[in-house]
Parts: C-alpha cells; sequence; structure tokens
C-alpha cells in the first residue's frame, strides 16, 4: 500500500486551557502600552473561550455584537476589546514567518477593524511625549525610509547564528534587535502592541517558552525600556541603554527574578532617598507631580490627589491610604503599587516596612 506523503502534516490543534490563559491573559495586559483598559464583558467572553465554552471566532462575533448594540460605549475600551481578541487568536497559533510582511499583516490584523490606517506606513513623522523622558521624545524612522529600514533590520536579523552566543549575548542580541525595530515606528498607532506580538511569536521560533505572565504584568514596564533603549540627551548625560529590556528578558527567557518597576527607567531617578524624619519644607505651593501625562483613569487620578491633599508631606503607609479613600486593602496595595511605579511616591526608611511620602 502506498503510503500517504501528506501524513506528516497534521491539522494544528487547538490550544490547550494553559495555552489560552495565556494568550487572552497577554492580549489583554498589552493594552496597557497605550493606557488602554479592557471592558468587564471582554474578561467574561475570555473566561468562556478559556473554559471551552465557545471558540475564538464565536469570541470575536460577541464582542463585534456587543459594540454594535451599545454604541455609546468608550472607543478606548472598544479598541481595546477588540485587539485583545486579536491578540489571543494570534498567540493561539503556531504558524509564524520571520518577515517584513508578517509585522505589516501582524499589525493589519490587530487594528484593521478599530482603525482606517491598519497594515498601512504612515506617511508623516511623529513625536510623542514621554512620562519618563520628562515629556521629551525619542527621535522615531523617517516616514520615507520605514520600508527599507523595516527590511534592513529583518534581514540582518535572519542572518544571526544563536547557537553560537552565550545566555548573556542572546539577550543583548535580541535587546538590540527589538529596540531598533520598534524605533522604527512605521505605523501611526499600535507600534507597540505590534512589535510585542511580534517579538513573542518569534522568540517561540528561536525555541523559547515564552508563557508566563511577564508581557501581561509589565506591558508598561517593556514599552518604557523600549523608549530608554532609544533616548539620548548629551546635554543631560542620558544615553540610550539596553539594561532595562535585558533584565526583562531575563525574566521572561530565563525565569529570572530580576525587579522591573518603571520609576527606576525615569531619567531624573536618583535611587531611594532616606528622608529621614525631617518634613521637606515645599512652602504653600501645590507640587506638579505630572498626572496629567501619566496613563492613569481620571479615578484614580482623582484619589491620588485626595490622598496628597489629606497627606500633604506626612508619611503614609496602607493603612491610611484605606481610612482616607476608603479603597479595599487590595486595592490600597494597588493604588501604592501604582504610586511607586510612576514614581510619584518613595519609600522611606526608619519607620518599618510600606511607609512613603510623596516625591515633591
Amino acid at each position: 500500500m502506498k503510503k500517504d506523503p501528506f501524513v506528516e502534516y497534521l491539522k494544528e490543534k487547538d490550544p490547550s486551557t494553559k495555552q489560552k490563559k495565556y494568550s487572552w491573559y497577554t492580549a489583554i495586559g498589552l493594552q496597557k502600552v497605550d493606557g488602554l483598559k479592557t471592558s468587564d464583558y471582554l474578561k467574561e467572553v475570555a473566561k468562556r473561550n478559556i473554559e471551552g465554552e465557545i471558540t475564538l471566532d464565536d469570541s470575536k462575533r460577541l464582542i463585534d455584537s456587543y459594540y454594535k448594540e451599545a454604541p455609546d460605549i468608550k472607543k478606548d475600551t472598544e479598541e481595546a476589546d477588540k485587539v485583545s481578541v486579536k491578540i489571543a487568536k494570534i498567540l493561539s497559533k503556531k504558524a509564524f514567518t520571520f518577515s517584513v510582511v508578517e509585522y505589516v499583516n501582524i499589525h493589519k490584523f490587530l487594528f484593521e477593524d478599530v482603525c482606517s490606517h491598519a497594515g498601512k506606513f504612515r506617511e508623516h513623522n511623529i513625536t510623542k511625549k514621554e512620562w519618563i523622558l520628562d515629556a521629551d521624545t525619542v527621535v522615531y524612522g523617517n516616514a520615507t525610509t520605514l520600508k527599507e529600514t523595516l527590511e534592513y533590520d529583518i534581514n540582518q536579523e535572519k542572518k544571526v547564528s544563536y547557537a553560537r552566543l552565550t545566555k548573556e549575548q542572546i539577550i543583548k542580541h535580541i535587546s538590540t534587535f527589538v529596540a531598533n525595530l520598534w524605533q522604527i515606528h512605521p505605523f501611526s498607532e499600535g507600534n507597540t502592541r505590534t512589535t510585542a506580538v511580534f517579538l513573542i511569536k518569534y522568540l517561540r521560533l528561536l525555541g523559547f517558552n515564552v508563557t508566563n505572565d511577564l508581557f501581561a504584568e509589565n506591558a508598561w514596564y517593556f514599552r518604557n525600556a523600549l523608549v530608554r533603549a532609544n533616548y539620548n540627551n548629551a546635554s543631560k548625560q542620558v544615553f540610550q541603554t539596553t539594561e532595562y529590556l535585558e533584565l526583562f528578558l531575563k525574566n521572561l527567557l530565563y525565569n529570572e527574578n530580576n525587579v522591573l518597576s518603571n520609576r527606576y527607567l525615569h531619567v531624573n531617578y536618583k535611587g531611594k532617598p532616606d528622608i529621614g524624619a525631617e518634613k521637606p519644607d515645599i512652602g504653600a505651593k501645590k507640587p506638579d507631580i505630572g498626572l496629567e501625562k501619566m496613563p492613569l483613569t481620571t479615578k484614580t487620578k482623582g484619589n491620588i490627589i485626595r490622598l496628597f491633599n489629606s497627606v500633604k508631606t506626612q508619611r503614609f503607609g496602607r493603612k491610611e491610604v484605606i481610612k482616607i479613600l476608603g479603597l479595599s486593602p487590595s486595592r490600597s496595595s494597588e493604588l501604592l503599587k501604582q504610586l511607586l511605579d510612576f514614581n510619584i511616591i518613595v519609600p522611606i526608611q526608619g519607620y518599618g516596612k510600606g511607609k512613603y511620602v510623596f516625591n515633591i
């Protein structure tokens, strides 16, 4: 009997529950790089897909129908939900080609339902004010050479043999590659999410088991690390560095436990000050803590202002946050973490663990 020549090419199996959890968690977490938040309804749909009740195609139909029936819902939430479904779908599949065409098609697939320029190169140069750069911007790729620059970077990467590199060299090289890729910023919007998805697929192609929660829990750190890897300001003695991306990738690829805190990436970060018992004299003028520049919800910003107006320059901890704002213990801890990540507060020594003051 003649052997079937196609018997080895089996249809890709449906993703496992673990794979679906990872895909959804990463997809939802990555929306944070653009300050977006998914709806509670999207999380319900994701749960149903993870439990095997519905398929990813069903998930997309449910989300599309939800926004047709509720047109008054914020556009940002609609984008976050629809793009999350698309990211979950891409990450649930193994198929991938390391090419410019794939990179562009990922952007087109992710954003075709939410913007008219999905998969199209921008035709203008751009700048973006960054909180960690004190409102300065990275210099992005020239709009007239975007395709050529992408092709050059990806073709150069294809020539690399990772078999000859040590772990440290692999981390350094991937950090440099993804930083250069992101700096091109070929699209008007959605560059970081596209780059993150492309990187995850590429790392899988290289044989790495990228199924932890690093992208989901540290998406904003990942973006800020890309910013610092592409920023120079010689007048302030600040120079581009991949050290923060390297810490992220060491955790992602080799399960290290490096601290990933956004406040460390701020260009003016000087380390943890020992404030001691003396209160700083700021006079009557209210300090500018730059909340308007930060990707926080209006409600969170309001809580921060209320907390500041109450404690001023006094030290405080979670107990005071619960009392002043009426938040639950878990939400109070989450708020403190956000304040630390954005360098709004700093820890102080000599008063027990978990005591802070506003960084003014």
